[in-house]
């Protein structure tokens, strides 16, 4: 029997999240979760995280205020606690909110997420990589969804609070869920994986990101492939069959195993790929000598691949063929990942702004190059890259190679490590008088808005930190007001 808010009693989650209840009564109602008091409602347990610059339990007593069954708060911020709720460390009366005290607020979401899981009898999808996860994330729900109402993590929900949040959510409902798995460092895809006890995995890839704590492309390799070594030996692994260092890493491990890819020798494969510029791309999914024709809406080879990993999805999880080809097909591309936008001017920006790693822009230098109109030019805005640790310099050189060799016509560059940007696009042979360091937003949009005219493509990208997406805005509103005028460049 599932479990469902409102019915669920504090004292039947006790065990699950190895807590004690200090206060209120053990047959209280428990309507949901919430970490966040601006937004918890009446009859909610409040969760007091914890973070870098801030400390739920100092917001405990608004959120019983604001109606809470009560709370979950860490054992050394009982004292405190107890003078907040105006109650003592002897027990309480009837009118005393739940207080319920464990060792970690954090782990013990991570327990309350697991068991609630459980509770529910349906079939989980998790996804991870070095790239990609957002957008596979949404090609599958569009496939899953078709057949059965589907649970997914909202936006990029994907780490050890945004995971456990997004299962809380299930339903009696909901047949499947779909949630993506990030990590900055070792062991969290491990913890990830418990929680969410996934029936189906996927590794996108292994890229340069997350160096920082991670070491090199073996040390990703080995966090990603944690999903592998967590899953229940029942359940199925979706491998990109074409990276090298996540083959070699996952060949130690005993699973079930489907491989994606462009190479002859994957089970899911693409072929007959068609780029059809802003209109997506067609290709044909073939599986067991049979193949069909997909059209997705989005561009980029990158994405045929992420599309591949989703018809794996879908045909593992037993889906009719036709709900998987439309399904991709109605996947229209998520605003700051590779989205394509044409401009009032008759410019078109490619908005790639919500992160960046060495390995994704790589991807997206590759798909614009091949984009880029034979009389129209490649302009190149990018954000410095985060987390890569003894690899920045040579990385960020290399970004600016890259970016000649993809044929810009001009590069931008934007923080601490601009000046590796431009060195590495002089060396690929861009003229000096075409690479700028900017810096600021408004500088970067001045600078693309005073040289771009009809037929240019415009890419931006850049990490999470360095906020491009005010780039990407700021280019829309300059073509709104200049949209109409005849001289450009």
């Amino acid at each position: 029997m599932p479990a469902v808010w409102g019915k669920i009693r504090a004292e039947e989650i006790l065990a699950p999240i190895k807590g004690s209840l200090i206060s209120g009564e053990p047959d209280t109602p428990i309507r949901g979760i919430s970490t966040d008091s601006r937004t918890l409602r009446t009859g909610e347990l409040f969760w007091a995280l914890k973070g870098d610059t801030y400390n739920g339990h100092d917001f405990a007593a608004r959120a019983v205020e604001q109606g809470a069954a009560g709370v979950v708060v860490e054992k050394r911020g009982l004292i405190e606690g107890f003078s907040q709720f105006g109650i003592d460390s002897r027990g309480s009366s009837s009118r005393s909110p739940v207080v319920i005290s464990v060792d970690d607020t954090l782990k013990a979401l991570g327990r309350m997420a697991a068991w609630w899981r459980r509770m529910h009898d349906l079939k989980v999808v998790a996804i991870t990589g070095s790239s990609g996860k957002t957008t596979t994330k949404e090609m599958v729900s569009r496939i899953l969804e078709m057949g059965a109402r589907t649970l997914k993590n909202q936006g990029n929900l994907n780490n050890l609070i945004g995971l456990p949040l997004t299962l809380l959510k299930l339903t009696r409902d909901h047949e499947r869920a779909v949630v993506e798995m990030g990590m900055n460092r070792p062991g969290e895809i491990a913890r990830l994986t418990e929680i969410a006890d996934p029936d189906v995995g996927v590794i996108l890839n292994v890229g340069m990101a997350h160096l920082e704590g991670l070491g090199d492309l073996d040390g990703v390799a080995r966090a990603k492939t944690e999903l592998m070594e967590k899953i229940s030996p029942k359940g199925v692994m979706i491998l990109n069959g074409d990276d090298e260092p996540l083959m070699r890493r996952a060949s130690s491990f005993t699973r079930e195993t489907i491989t994606f890819g462009l190479g002859p020798g994957n089970q899911v494969r693409a072929t007959r790929i068609l780029g059809r510029g802003q209109e997506g791309t067609a290709f044909h999914l073939e599986y067991q000598k049979r193949s069909w024709p997909v059209r997705i809406k989005v561009p980029g080879l990158h994405n045929v691949k992420n599309a591949l990993a989703a018809a794996a999805v879908g045909l593992v999880m037993k889906e009719p063929f036709e709900n998987i080809v439309e399904g991709l097909g109605r996947f229209s591309g998520i605003r700051g990942r590779f989205m394509l936008e044409l401009l009032t001017n008759g410019a078109a920006l490619m908005d790639d702004t919500y992160n960046s790693n060495p390995s994704s822009l790589e991807a997206a230098l590759h798909g614009v190059a091949s984009m880029k109109s034979p009389h129209g030019r490649l302009m190149v805005g990018l954000g410095e890259m985060m987390e890569l640790g003894d690899s920045t310099v040579q990385a960020h050189r290399k970004a600016g190679e890259r970016a000649a060799k993809a044929g810009a016509y001009s590069l931008l560059a934007m923080g601490e490590h601009s000046r590796e940007i431009t060195e590495g696009a002089r060396a690929g042979g861009m003229p000096p008088e075409r690479l700028k360091i900017v810096r600021s937003h408004d500088e970067m949009v001045k600078e693309i808005g005073d040289t771009m005219r009809q037929g240019d493509l415009i890419l931006l990208k850049g990490s999470r930190k360095m906020g491009l997406e005010k780039v990407a805005e700021g280019l829309r509103e300059l073509s709104l007001r200049t949209a109409g005028h005849a001289s450009w460049g």
